[in-house]
């Protein structure tokens, strides 16, 4: 089956089982390995990746649903020698830990900031017409899809935080 995607800025062109999950097209195909693949059920979050700038879990969706969309992955927020904010903050926070999950922790994050920024409530936000103040409940609400083995939460909270205020002050 032959599909088409927009991933990282770049339209690339798959010829895929139809049966491939877009975690494997990202890995397998086209070489992305930044993406993890942890539990392949899509409990731990790993590998939380950008649709159309809505975040999901890579591991849950087949590839050809998504012809002609556009997909971000952490290889896609920055560079090594130039971060985006996220994870300058995952680093300057101490936000990240073995690696396996900071990935689709940052890209996680990513999405729900976009998404309180639309106004977007949370289970735990007190108004659901938006504008919910990202206070440390409402961050850990936020990214409780994924999971973190080595216990960073506390830091990768403050990494978004900061983001979040950066951003407001702007």
């Amino acid at each position: 089956m032959d599909i088409r995607m927009t991933v990282n800025g770049e339209e690339r062109s798959l010829d895929l089982d139809p049966r491939t999950s877009l975690l494997d097209a990202l890995r397998d195909d086209l070489r992305l390995t930044g993406t993890k693949k942890g539990c392949d059920h899509g409990q731990c979050g790993a590998c939380t990746v950008l649709v159309n700038g809505r975040r999901i879990n890579s591991c849950l969706t087949l590839a050809a649903m998504h012809d002609g969309d556009e997909i971000t992955t952490i290889e896609g927020l920055g560079a090594e020698d130039n971060l985006n904010d996220l994870q300058a903050a995952f680093v300057e926070c101490d936000g990240f830990q073995c690696g396996y999950c900071t990935p689709g922790q940052i890209m996680s994050a990513t999405g729900m900031l976009n998404e309180a920024a639309e106004g977007m409530p949370s289970h735990v936000s007190a108004d659901l017409n938006g504008g919910a103040d990202l206070s440390d409940a409402e961050i850990a609400e936020r990214m409780s899809g994924n999971l973190c083995r080595c216990s960073a939460y506390p830091f990768i909270r403050k990494a978004i935080s900061s983001v979040a205020e950066k951003e407001a002050a702007e």
